[in-house]
């Protein structure tokens, strides 16, 4: 009894210094950082936080303390910049201040701050200037990857033309034909719709992309410390990430064994020739575990942003039937029928770019945006941020930034019309963040998302089971990630 005694008020002390502990932290760090609603030990702001719904629960503790706010994530301090003004002071004004990668729980179990998108400073600098630049000698951004696109597209109408007009689901159909794209590059081929391994691998990437965009997945992301080692869907979300890694370990193998370093055959091969070449600096940042690593983020992010905008932009347009007459107008105008669509159409075409950019917008992928760090101790709008402050620059409040678009809650393609009809660029279209830390992918997903919905609107015509007043184009979950509803739609030959 007495032992038992004493353990209790030993374990009783032990928690009251941590509590303690936290608190003094807590009250210090606040003391600095800017103004946000209290949190409470270890569980932060947990009870002011909805995690299904951990955007809006963003967006209300901004409106009552500004566009600059702290929030604790568990005990992860978190500084949340909203709307267009102060994501731009950030991420363009202070650029290199804001220029570190925050965590991202989910993603940082398997990168721990390795490969080009979750890594910082030097290796950042490094791996980032790297992928540029053998992304673009492997055509990104001219005209061999047009034609890729172009070809791609072409296996798409084929398989779309087999399904005759009976409603399916177009998950992986479009996911199939985004990533053979970037396969093309990291890997030098594509893969077969029906290779298993693909669909697998298909698989992985948008269960761990859907999980970041889950209740489940915001409440690992405040306690994740606790939560890796708790049974739960978490774990599924690892399982899938490590699938990716253990294929992409494979695919280098394989490369090595058949490497000429005259003769880069992609992606993989060019970092395996640079790490020859460094591997007498004992500062190199090519190595193996930042190429494996790297190679899954272009293949992930090349992957999922594009086909899951296609999945929305697709639902907006049975939503709004006006605006796909439209466009197929523009296409018979200015394409026709008789030739696949080319980049340089999109010139020519204004009312196709404006429904593609009201499609990112509307449909707002990464409304929280990756997280950034600050690199050293800032200043920022009068508050004083540690260097190592997460910041959390909401690009969906930039996205529906009122003094930029007249009804952002709407889907309205007028939003990037001027009164002639003309397309009009508009400095809130944020999609691919700006800044130092901008999506380097931004000029391929654009040719992307032109080609696949100009081939496919040429060749069909959409219909939903539902009538349009029935169809739900709310978000099915807004996380990390936006992730629209499943639907089921009809592409039905145009006569």
């Amino acid at each position: 009894m007495l032992a038992s005694g004493l353990l209790l008020v030993a374990l009783f002390f032990c928690l009251s210094i941590l509590v303690v502990l936290s608190v003094w932290r807590q009250r210090k760090l606040r003391g600095s950082l800017p103004p946000g609603p209290t949190p409470l030990p270890f569980i932060g702001n947990y009870l002011q936080l909805n995690t299904e719904q951990m955007y809006d629960s963003l967006m209300k503790i901004g409106e009552k303390f500004g566009p600059v706010f702290t929030v604790h994530l568990g005990s992860r301090p978190i500084v949340v910049l909203s709307g267009y003004e102060a994501v731009k002071e950030a991420l363009v004004d202070q650029a290199e201040e804001f220029s570190g990668r925050g965590k991202q729980a989910t993603f940082d179990w398997l990168f721990k701050e390795y490969g080009v998108i979750f890594s910082s400073g030097e290796r950042s600098r490094q791996l980032r200037r790297f992928s540029i630049t053998t992304l673009r000698d492997f055509g990104m951004g001219k005209r061999g990857i047009e034609e890729r696109i172009q070809e791609e597209a072409g296996f798409l109408i084929e398989v779309l033309q087999g399904t005759k007009g009976a409603p399916i689901d177009p998950t992986f159909f479009l996911s199939r034909t985004v990533s053979n794209v970037i396969s093309s590059i990291v890997f030098g081929d594509r893969f077969d719709y029906e290779d298993k391994q693909f669909l697998s691998l298909l698989n992985m990437m948008l269960g761990s992309f859907q999980f970041t965009a889950t209740s489940m997945g915001q409440l690992y992301e405040m306690f994740s410390g606790v939560m890796k080692h708790l049974p739960g869907p978490q774990q599924q979300a690892f399982k899938e990430l490590q699938g990716l890694k253990d294929f992409m370990t494979e695919k280098v193998r394989q490369n090595q064994a058949t490497l000429d370093p005259n003769h880069p055959r992609n992606f993989i091969d060019s970092f395996l020739i640079k790490m020859q070449e460094e591997k007498k600096n004992p500062n190199t940042e090519f190595f193996m575990r930042n190429l494996i690593m790297t190679a899954i983020n272009l293949f992930f992010a090349g992957t999922e942003t594009v086909s899951t905008t296609l999945r929305y932009g697709f639902l907006l347009l049975m939503k709004h039937p006006e605006v796909e007459a439209k466009i197929h107008e523009e296409i018979d105008r200015v394409i026709g029928r008789n030739r696949s669509p080319k980049y340089e159409d999109k010139a020519k075409m204004p009312y196709v770019e404006a429904v593609i950019h009201e499609i990112q917008r509307f449909g707002d992928m990464i409304p929280m945006g990756v997280s950034r760090r600050v690199t050293k101790d800032t200043n920022f709008r009068n508050f004083f941020l540690p260097k190592g402050t997460e910041v959390y620059p909401l690009l969906g409040s930039v996205l529906k930034d009122h003094r930029f678009f007249a009804c952002p809650e709407d889907f309205n393609p007028q939003h990037f019309l001027d009164e002639k009809g003309q397309f009009k660029k508009n400095d809130a279209f944020v999609p691919f963040s700006i800044g130092k830390r901008y999506c380097f992918g931004e000029g391929l997903a654009r040719m992307e998302l032109f080609l696949f919905l100009t081939t496919i609107l040429q060749n069909f015509h959409f219909q939903s089971p539902l009538p349009k007043e029935a169809i739900d184009i709310s978000p099915k979950m807004v996380g990390f990630a936006t992730i629209p509803r499943s639907y089921t739609i009809s592409f039905l030959p145009r006569g």
